[in-house]
């Protein structure tokens, strides 16, 4: 009796569930990547003005635009989760984190708004060019600083909510988004010239 595996019709039995795990196996470890990304871009500050800044929102719309919403928001939300069960991945947290005490402090809703900037990011940037990319990334930072800031009024009087988590943010936002804009477009060129030497 012949292998039914061995016909022609039924080779998928053998490859299928290979082919499948491949393309999941690739996200997961783009998802992984990406948390690894946000984490060392939440620990690097750099001096600026008119306060330090940390290269997160650089890291979340770099992510967005090369990944596309869904991977954006899987990379978000598994930075959410390692943060959530501990691990060490939030500008200023201790070696061993503090899990859910520190997202649900001062700084839980800007979290929040940066899962809804990937989204909009992701779903809308892309393929744009870089003038409109830097209109719509600087537009995703409205739910961010929107959700920061509602969240953040339960810890600060309301006359000090602009200058403790607003104002002296943006002039850091404005660059940041500015860089991806500019790198995204060189980064496009580049590919496009490398692809049309070797085509």
């Amino acid at each position: 009796m012949s292998n039914p595996a061995s016909k022609p019709g039924n080779v998928s039995a053998l490859h299928g569930p290979k082919s499948d795990a491949k393309p999941a196996l690739k996200y997961s470890l783009m998802i992984l990547a990406g948390v690894a990304v946000l984490t060392a871009s939440a620990k690097i500050t750099i001096p600026f003005w008119p306060v330090p800044m940390t290269l997160q929102t650089m890291a979340i719309m770099a992510i967005a635009l090369a990944t596309g919403p869904r991977l954006a928001c899987a990379t978000v939300l598994g930075y959410l989760a390692a943060g959530a069960v501990g691990l060490p991945v939030f500008a200023g947290t201790p070696e061993r984190g503090i899990g859910l005490a520190y997202m649900v402090g001062p700084t839980g809703g800007y979290l929040l708004g940066y899962l809804v900037a990937a989204w909009m990011v992701g779903s809308f940037a892309r393929g744009r060019g870089m003038f409109a990319r830097f209109g719509i990334m600087m537009t995703a930072m409205i739910p961010v600083y929107v959700l920061g800031l509602a969240w953040l009024a339960v810890f600060v009087p309301l006359e000090k909510l602009a200058a403790y988590g607003f104002t002296p943010f943006v002039p850091g936002d404005v660059v940041k988004v500015a860089l991806v804009a500019l790198g995204s477009q060189a980064l496009g060129r580049l590919v496009k010239r490398n692809t049309g030497e070797h085509a």
